[in-house]
């Protein structure tokens, strides 16, 4: 330690009573995972901050809550400490940290006094900043990457320029399909040629910087691998970055690529690019050739990607669409029925986007009916194309999923078939209400929740998200931002084959 460090005049100031061993119990509660100690330490209030590499985390409560969640901070010792005395209430402590794992970091807080508070002489940490060395590749984020992976040999294509984020569903040649589980990685055999999708962005000029995370077989909305953790959620730290295509949706969002690829069976790209302030499509069911993707469930699987501007998800809509002749878009309308699904932040900030929207007075009576009919008729997918291999695999499967896939298992013809049924006259009403209309409401029913919070509102999401799923429809996930700050996405869906015409709309927005 170094107790003397600031000068008043000629004058060193002495490290204020109490403050050094308030910041030995910090130290020993960081190493020990002591998160009611941590919460003591730390200022209880609304500006409280912390800041790392992953963002900035602002209020006591949504530290707390990410420390929660975190399962630790890496082990490491502490090599030199210096203080910087403000006043007899106020300090800055820098310490320079070496880890466990190599490398050196760097540790600034902002320490204030209350002279009520008996705890640690008063003493806490309003505000701090952590550094600490990157690894090499982020493995919550990416399962292989290169620089890069795989060359585009288009050096003027359309493309050009950007680099892909492929989820690990498509066949990239050479690699296994890993489809985010560890156990199907292990006996997944090379892929002798490229995905169709794949191919494309190669053909237009755009690199592979890698093969990104997904959750296993893709069947979560919330980004939470078990094996290999949740992706880090750049816009909003702390909280999750959505799933199933979690990784490619973070990699565009840390900048680590500039196209992620991913596909959307009942919302992995809408919920993602929502929860990460990106842009996104869901392409109409079919439009985009899913040879060489690795399945979920068939009949609503779709092609998707998300970028950073409307200008480049229409550039790849345009290496990856089919041609169409295009139609006037007209007017957008907002269904309020939807909208009063989501959060108020979020219905708001959805409804206040769209000031010179017309309202449409549909309320689809069955949604429940429709979300669960969904889902049914998902999980007799899902199972048909794995129930065979996971039959006596199911232990190697996280909690989540696992316990889906047992759902999965579970479902009979009988009930397949009265979901179908469902969803068939489902089907049905939401083409005849979509019409020519573009229908907006939000991408989905939150802004990104913390891991603890997200099954909660999985179903909440569903019952917006299945919509397009159930009628093969194209749907954009434009990025929007709540008053508190947090990324959401509005949701403008079509009818099947609209997709460029909502491309353009997004881009002219």
């Amino acid at each position: 330690m170094t107790p003397r460090q600031a000068r008043d005049g000629a004058q060193l100031k002495p490290v204020p009573h109490g403050l050094l061993q308030a910041f030995r119990a910090y130290e020993s509660a960081l190493m020990s995972d002591d998160v009611a100690a941590l919460d003591a330490l730390f200022a209880d209030s609304p500006t409280t901050l912390r800041g790392d590499a992953a963002g900035l985390i602002v209020g006591h409560d949504q530290i707390s809550t990410f420390r929660a969640a975190r399962g630790g901070a890496p082990k490491r010792r502490i090599v030199q400490t210096h203080v910087q005395v403000i006043d007899e209430d106020h300090a800055l402590i820098v310490a320079v940290t070496e880890l466990d794992r190599g490398g050196r970091g760097l540790q600034t807080q902002l320490w204030a006094r209350d002279p009520v508070r008996i705890e640690y002489a008063g003493w806490q940490v309003t505000a701090a900043h952590v550094s600490t060395p990157e690894p090499a590749f982020d493995t919550r984020i990416w399962r292989v990457v290169g620089d890069p992976l795989v060359s585009s040999h288009t050096a003027d294509g359309a493309l050009s320029g950007e680099t892909v984020a492929v989820k690990d569903l498509y066949a990239v040649a050479g690699f296994a399909v890993g489809a985010g589980s560890p156990a199907w990685l292990e006996q997944a055999p090379p892929a002798p040629s490229h995905a169709a999708a794949v191919a494309s962005l190669l053909d237009a000029g755009a690199p592979i910087r890698g093969i990104a995370r997904t959750e296993e077989f893709a069947y979560s909305l919330s980004g939470l691998n078990a094996h290999y953790g949740a992706p880090p959620n750049p816009k909003a730290p702390g909280r999750i970055p959505g799933g199933s295509s979690s990784g490619s949706a973070t990699a565009v969002a840390l900048g680590q690529a500039s196209i992620g690829l991913g596909t959307d069976t009942g919302g992995s790209i809408r919920v993602p690019a929502a929860y990460q302030g990106l842009y996104g499509i869901r392409t109409t069911h079919g439009a985009v050739s899913r040879e060489g993707l690795h399945p979920l469930a068939k009949a609503f699987d779709t092609v998707g990607w998300m970028t950073r501007s409307a200008f480049l998800l229409q550039a790849v809509g345009d290496v990856l669409l089919p041609e169409s002749p295009g139609a006037d878009v007209g007017e957008i309308h907002v269904v309020p029925a939807l909208l009063d699904l989501a959060s108020d932040d979020v219905a708001t900030t959805v409804r206040e986007a769209l000031p010179d929207a017309t309202s449409l007075a549909w309320a689809p009576a069955r949604l429940d009916e429709w979300r669960h009919a969904f889902v049914v008729g998902q999980a007799y997918q899902a199972w048909r194309a794995h129930g065979a291999w996971l039959e006596t695999r199911l232990d190697t499967l996280g909690e989540a999923v696992r316990g889906r896939f047992e759902m999965a298992r579970s479902v009979t013809r009988e009930q397949a078939a009265e979901a179908r049924a469902v969803l068939s006259q489902a089907r049905s009403e939401i083409l005849d209400v979509v019409g020519d209309r573009v229908l907006a409401f939000p991408s989905a029913s939150t802004v990104a929740p913390t891991a603890a919070e997200a099954a909660g509102v999985r179903d909440d999401t569903l019952r917006l998200t299945c919509i397009a799923g159930i009628a093969g429809l194209p749907a954009v996930s434009i990025p929007v931002r709540t008053p508190t700050g947090l990324p959401a996405g509005l949701c403008l869906i079509a009818a099947p084959g609209r997709d460029r015409d909502l491309l353009a709309l997004a881009a002219d927005r």
